[in-house]
């Protein structure tokens, strides 16, 4: 997959989080799960992002490292408001599934770019 693919599929991951927090229930724990999930969620495509204007190869897997910790964090999330019985699991499938990709994903280029700045 290549950068621009990865960034549209990020967004639109993201764009996915939005749509599934405007929908939790009114009350506390909506709102406090929902914000937790709606900045953790939504912060892997930015990371993402800056990961690609990084200024060298650290700076780079910096950025990746810290959006690979922020989709294990939306995955937490949404495990939260499944075992809460908040969101049924049927609807949650797809996103799971999608955050779990991503999430080999960031932690394979990670691995990648570790294993590059080695050989340097």
């Amino acid at each position: 997959m290549n950068a621009e693919a990865l960034k549209q599929r990020t967004q639109q991951f993201n764009l996915r989080v939005i749509k599934l927090v405007t929908s939790l229930p009114d009350g506390l724990v909506g709102q406090v799960l929902g914000r937790q999930l709606l900045k953790a969620g939504t912060s892997l495509g930015a990371n993402y992002r800056e990961a690609l204007r990084a200024t060298s190869r650290a700076d780079f897997l910096a950025k990746i490292k810290i959006a690979e910790r922020e989709i294990d964090e939306t995955i937490y999330w949404l495990e939260l408001l499944e075992a809460a019985n908040i969101i049924p699991s049927r609807r949650l499938a797809a996103l799971y599934a999608e955050a779990r990709e991503l999430s080999a994903i960031f932690t394979s280029i990670a691995k990648t770019t570790r294993a590059r700045s080695d050989k340097s």
